[in-house]
């Protein structure tokens, strides 16, 4: 089933006309193609890609079969809602539609459409399953990520600010293909490691911990991994933080690759273990989240997950335990994986052991 299909097969449901989707990741998830001002207006029957005379040459070249290409000459935003004049009964991505462009919409079509939230849930929930071609991407974005944790550790040294090791590991994902980053790159030394998502600073690395977050973006999608390396040498307290985090994430991921698993319990296993080795209350976030178009998506492995909430092939999730004492350090281990007919791909080959720095 085309992505364009399965929308109206959502529309049909909800009993609506049309579909308008501006948000560009949206957007280029049902065309094809990539571009920054415009909108897609959805019909049972048709469907419209409206951009201006800038990208509408390029669109009629790579738009996915099923859209016609229409180059507005009076407003994308006003052309779009003209072409879903005979709809009626309008859905809009209440995750990305702000509330005087709500009105603004209401305005240009003259009171004569309804506009019903829906369709940020429907794409939500379209996404979560990876297409062969989909998991294909995000393979060749981690591979682009575990080169740059390859080369990252050849290049820091001990007078490297926790800002330079960021802006290396980010011109080298750039210079290795990714379009962009899948996010602000975290690295954060020592105190800074306990917080999770730290700001990397103007400051030379601090010895102990040293928490590297990162991921590419390629052909679209994201890749996801975090690696926590030692700046000089572990005590052993260190290191008995950092093996249990490496066995609530290998327990983790063991339970996924059981089959027929959910979210709520995956993040139990490893909460249970972290919780059992006197770390209760270090774990604060959930033990992971979707992948694709965009880095935090459908599903999560989290304790607000309900039980019966089964994890189906296709998804792409987070698997990142981590503890953290305010103050000391923190350490979180992260890998990439699909959930398969038969288990799970780990997308994430990077090394996992122990590695001090200097």
């Amino acid at each position: 089933m085309t992505r364009l299909a399965a929308l109206r097969r959502h529309m049909a449901s909800a009993a609506v006309g049309g579909v308008l989707i501006g948000d560009e990741i949206s957007a280029s998830y049902l065309s094809g193609f990539d571009f920054s001002d415009g909108y897609l207006a959805i019909l049972a029957d048709r469907a419209y890609l409206v951009t201006d005379f800038r990208y509408t040459e390029a669109a009629r070249a790579g738009a996915s079969e099923g859209f016609e290409v229409v180059e507005a000459e009076s407003g994308t935003l006003r052309e779009a809602l003209a072409l879903l004049s005979e709809a009626e009964c309008v859905a809009f991505e209440e995750e990305a539609v702000t509330v005087s462009l709500l009105e603004r919409m209401k305005k240009l079509s003259d009171g004569k459409l309804r506009f019903v939230s829906g369709a940020s849930a429907w794409l939500a929930e379209m996404r979560q399953v990876k297409s062969e071609d989909e998991l294909a991407c995000i393979e060749r974005a981690q591979r682009v990520t575990d080169a740059a944790f390859s080369h990252i550790l050849g290049v820091i040294s001990p007078r490297m600010t926790e800002r330079e090791v960021a802006l290396e590991l980010e011109f080298f994902m750039r210079g290795q293909g990714a379009e962009g980053m899948a996010f602000d790159v975290i690295a954060v030394s020592g105190g800074a490691s306990a917080l999770p998502h730290g700001v990397p600073r103007d400051l030379p690395l601090e010895k102990g911990f040293l928490t590297m977050d990162f991921g590419a973006r390629v052909d679209g999608y994201c890749s996801d991994m975090t690696r926590t390396v030692v700046i000089g040498k572990a005590d052993a307290e260190m290191r008995r933080l950092y093996e249990t985090v490496l066995l609530a994430q290998e327990e983790a991921l063991a339970y996924l690759a059981g089959g027929g698993r959910s979210g709520h319990d995956a993040d139990a296993v490893a909460r249970a273990i972290i919780d059992g080795a006197g770390y209760k209350g270090a774990f604060g976030h959930s033990l992971g989240h979707g992948i694709g178009r965009l880095v935090h998506e459908a599903p999560r492995l989290s304790p607000s997950v309900s039980p019966t909430e089964l994890l189906r092939a296709g998804n792409v999730v987070s698997v990142e335990p981590g503890i953290y004492l305010s103050g000391r350090y923190g350490c979180r281990i992260e890998d990439m994986v699909a959930i398969t007919e038969k288990g799970i791909h780990n997308f994430t080959k990077s090394n996992k052991e122990l590695i001090e720095l200097f």
